[in-house]
């Protein structure tokens, strides 16, 4: 939906700037209560599983949740509001069962290759125990609706945590040297160089593009499994996963240890 290059991860989103007059608390109209914004984005989440994004509607969701719809609008204005709360939660979410399992490898002491398997189960953990949500920020293009700017810092997160196992792998002298390097400049916007702290020399001058290229391929991956395109294709699909990281893993010269307990 929404995201940047290898952005510093961010433990707080400003709340706020979902849409235009958006408030995070309001009264209820019937009771005098405060509706709070979670009631309304769980029950959202249930029309998510029903509905899919595309049927999300204020309406609907005024009604699952016993509320007045002009309860639901004093806290999401907009049905796009609601959508952006929900994807930033999303992106949240799973970014932080990453940095979470990051860090119990860190604190282990693990490879970077250990701990890219470590992040990549959590997704894969949350992906599968969230097939809605990772819908919602994976999937199809919801129609008429644009993720906003405020999208960005959560959605950030998960490259992030793949650029900092990368960068501490590159530091820490446990990449080996690329067989075929990107021919020509940088195929990289400035920003990207800039928020990945600068293009590496030779021979790992290309990091940042390779980087990229594990992460688009651990989302097709998950894309792959949690929508059941490799159910009948291989006879352990967990298996299949790690095996599949520690492929992706190799475009970057970073050796991942399977039949390894990273957690």
């Amino acid at each position: 939906m929404a995201g940047a290059l290898w952005r510093p991860p961010l433990t707080a989103v400003v709340a706020g700037g979902y849409g235009s007059g958006m408030d995070v608390s309001s009264v209820n109209s019937t009771d005098d209560k405060v509706t709070p914004p979670a009631v309304i984005k769980d029950t959202a989440r249930q029309q998510l599983v029903k509905l899919g994004a595309g049927g999300l509607s204020l309406d609907a969701v005024a009604r699952d949740s016993g509320l007045a719809v002009a309860d639901v609008e004093a806290v999401f204005p907009h049905r796009d509001d609601l959508l952006t709360a929900l994807v930033i939660d999303a992106y949240n979410t799973s970014g932080a069962a990453m940095e979470q399992a990051d860090q119990t490898a860190r604190d282990a002491s693990a490879s970077a290759g250990a701990r890219l398997l470590a992040v990549t189960r959590a997704l894969r953990q949350w992906s599968f125990d969230h097939p809605a949500e990772f819908t919602l920020i994976y999937g199809s293009p919801v129609p008429d609706y644009h993720a906003p700017q405020d999208t960005v810092p959560a959605a950030s997160r998960t490259p992030a945590v793949l650029a900092g196992i990368v960068s501490s792998a590159l530091r820490g002298g446990e990449l080996t040297p690329p067989r075929r390097t990107v021919p020509g400049p940088p195929l990289l916007l400035p920003a990207a160089m800039e928020l990945f702290g600068g293009v590496p020399e030779a021979p790992f001058s290309d990091i940042i593009e390779r980087g990229i290229v594990l992460w688009s391929n651990l989302i097709g991956l998950l894309v792959f499994q949690v929508f059941s395109r490799t159910h009948d294709s291989v006879r352990d699909e967990a298996a299949f996963f790690d095996y599949a990281v520690a492929v992706a893993a190799e475009s970057i010269g970073l050796v991942v240890p399977l039949g390894e307990k990273t957690d």
